[in-house]
């Protein structure tokens, strides 16, 4: 991991802080589980909306899924 990327993840989540589905959907897209996720917990309550956030943005790596969907099947 490189000084670009801890920065980013860092300016993510000091972003997901501040409006958390906005800090997953710089990670991960607009039409993402996570994203949908969390949305729905930061209606419901804005702490659980964080901590989903950070999370997401730390653990979840969307490169691994990325890689599954678009690669071609060879049969």
């Amino acid at each position: 991991m490189c000084c670009s990327e801890r920065s980013a993840i860092c300016l993510e989540i000091l972003i997901a802080i501040l409006l958390p589905p906005l800090g997953v959907f710089l990670r991960h897209g607009c039409c993402s589980l996570e994203f949908c996720i969390c949305l729905l917990l930061t209606i419901l309550g804005y702490v659980p909306g964080i901590i989903y956030a950070v999370y997401v943005i730390v653990a979840v790596d969307p490169e691994k899924y990325r890689r599954d969907y678009w690669q071609p099947v060879y049969g």
